[in-house]
């Protein structure tokens, strides 16, 4: 299914990349929101098995200001409250009726629950189901990387380092096209990316990743803008907005977060799954923070179980995990 790729104005001038696809005949429209220091590149995997599956809805997706191939983000810009609003303006140019299905992975789980705090009308009245991908409703200022003790305060205390050097160091690779992993921007590009697999790998991944899928998202963390992405994640740290989730408690929820997952670990979702008592929450064994990536089968299977509705049974894409509630999920 042809995907058409192009730039959509922000109220304040910023110009960001969306790619749609797919018709709503009376459906939902799906929206996928990516991560920090990724891009809409994180979700062609999920795209590609619903389309194979044979979900035909309309699928939006867009870069953040500051990643991929939109604009840098204004000085005071990069925040997750602005995220929330460039979306609302998304919807309102390009979806502006009809019945909506959310789905946000880590920074972009925090941008839905700032678009329900920021435009709950926009919620309350249009959003049918919404999915919280690795993702964290407040507690985000100190990343341990679940380490204990001293060694989580170092890692905690050299992130509040690095991130501010990245800011003022190194420069923006290219923005790579949709499905293009490995291929983005030239062989200096190319090389900073191979370098940085390692590290990528160890922070974000599970058991068993694909390379392809690590050396994609080194290429769109080279692809970020340093000085948005640097100020993004001072954002993440003040993120608190838990109380926010109230405006989706009687929406069709899924909570998903990886057993492996050192960044969003399991705390988080059982705090998220806790405000929507509805929600389900789902473990998947053996994965890391990029689920999207890692098991965009499961991923997608209960996306369409949102789009088709609560009504209708599920045949067009089968999860290899069963969901599990949130008690049973261990912390």
């Amino acid at each position: 299914m042809r995907e058409e790729v192009d730039r959509f104005t922000a109220p304040d001038g910023t110009r960001l990349r969306v790619a749609d696809s797919g018709t709503t005949d009376g459906d939902p429209a799906l929206v996928l929101v990516h991560g920090w220091s990724q891009d809409l590149r994180s979700w062609d995997r999920v795209v590609d098995d619903l389309r194979r599956g044979g979900v035909t809805t309309r699928i939006l997706r867009h870069d953040h200001r500051g990643h991929g191939g939109s604009d840098a983000a204004a000085e005071g810009t990069a925040t997750i409250g602005t995220a929330a609003d460039d979306l609302a303006a998304l919807l309102a140019e390009r979806v502006p009726d009809g019945p909506l299905v959310l789905a946000g992975h880590s920074m972009g789980g925090m941008t839905l629950m700032a678009l329900a705090e920021r435009h709950p009308q926009l919620v309350e009245e249009r959003v049918v189901g919404a999915a919280f991908v690795a993702t964290a409703s407040d507690d985000m200022d100190r990343l341990d990387l679940g380490l204990p003790g001293r060694r989580g305060r170092l890692v905690a205390r050299g992130e509040h380092v690095l991130v501010p050097l990245t800011a003022r160091l190194g420069h923006r690779a290219p923005a790579g096209e949709i499905g293009d992993v490995g291929r983005a921007g030239g062989p200096s590009h190319r090389a900073r990316a191979t370098a940085m697999a390692p590290a990528v790998r160890a922070l974000v991944f599970g058991r068993r990743p694909r390379p392809a899928d690590v050396l994609s998202v080194a290429e769109q963390a080279l692809a970020a803008h340093p000085p948005s992405v640097a100020a993004f994640r001072a954002s993440i740290g003040e993120h608190r907005r838990r109380e926010a989730l109230a405006t989706l408690r009687t929406v069709p929820s899924v909570v998903l977060v990886g057993d492996r997952d050192r960044l969003c670990p399991q705390h988080h979702a059982r705090a998220i799954a806790d405000a929507l008592p509805d929600a389900r929450i789902v473990l998947l064994p053996g994965a890391g923070h990029m689920i999207n990536l890692e098991r965009a089968t499961e991923v997608a299977a209960h996306l369409a179980g949102l789009v088709a509705g609560p009504d209708e049974e599920l045949t067009t894409v089968i999860p290899q995990e069963e969901p599990v509630r949130a008690e049973a999920v261990d912390a």
